[in-house]
C-alpha cells in the first residue's frame, strides 16, 4: 500500500483531519505534509477541502504551490478576522502609512522652521559681538535648543546633508 507522498508512511495533514486513505495521487499531499496540521486545519475552516481540492487540480502544478501559499495566508487571516481577513490588515498597515506620513511632515516643516528661525537670528544679530546667540523655539514634536556661534557660522553649512 503506497502512502501519501513520495516517500513518508503516514497521510498528509489534509487527508489526516479528513480521515481518510492517503493515496499516492492526492492533490494536498505536496502542499500540506503531516507536520504541519495546523496549515491545513485553517484552509479547511475558511475554504473547505472540496474546494481547495477543485482550485488546485485546476491548476498547472508550477502554480499550485502559490495557489496553497495564498490559501493559507488568506485563512489565518480570516481566523484572525473573520469579517476582512488580508483586506481588514492591508488596511491597518495603510493607516499606518499615513499617520507617519503625516508626522513625516510635520516633522519636515519643523526642521525647515528651525532653519528660518536659525538664519533670521544670525543675520539680525550684531555683527562681531562674539558671543553665542541663543535661539528658543516653541516646543513641538521635536524639541531643539540651538547654540549658533556667530564667528564660525558662515564658513561652514548649517546643517549637514
Amino acid at each position: 500500500m503506497k502512502e501519501c507522498g513520495k516517500n513518508s508512511s503516514s497521510p498528509c495533514a489534509a487527508c489526516k483531519l479528513l480521515r481518510r486513505r492517503c493515496g499516492h495521487d492526492c492533490v494536498f499531499a505536496p502542499y500540506f505534509p503531516a507536520d504541519e496540521p495546523h496549515k491545513f486545519a485553517n484552509v479547511h475552516k475558511v475554504f473547505g477541502a472540496s474546494n481547495v481540492s477543485k482550485m488546485l487540480q485546476e491548476l498547472p502544478e508550477q502554480k499550485r504551490g502559490d495557489a496553497v501559499s495564498s490559501m493559507v495566508y488568506e485563512a489565518n487571516a480570516r481566523v484572525r478576522d473573520p469579517v476582512y481577513g488580508c483586506v481588514g490588515a492591508i488596511s491597518s498597515l495603510q493607516q499606518q502609512i499615513d499617520v507617519l506620513r503625516t508626522q513625516l511632515a510635520m516633522a519636515q516643516a519643523e526642521v525647515v522652521q528651525l532653519r528660518l528661525r536659525q538664519s533670521t537670528c544670525i543675520t539680525n544679530s550684531p555683527p562681531n559681538s562674539g558671543s553665542p546667540v541663543m535661539v528658543s523655539q516653541p516646543k513641538g514634536y521635536f524639541h531643539m535648543d540651538l547654540d549658533v556661534d556667530q564667528s564660525n557660522s558662515f564658513n561652514e553649512p548649517m546643517w549637514p546633508y
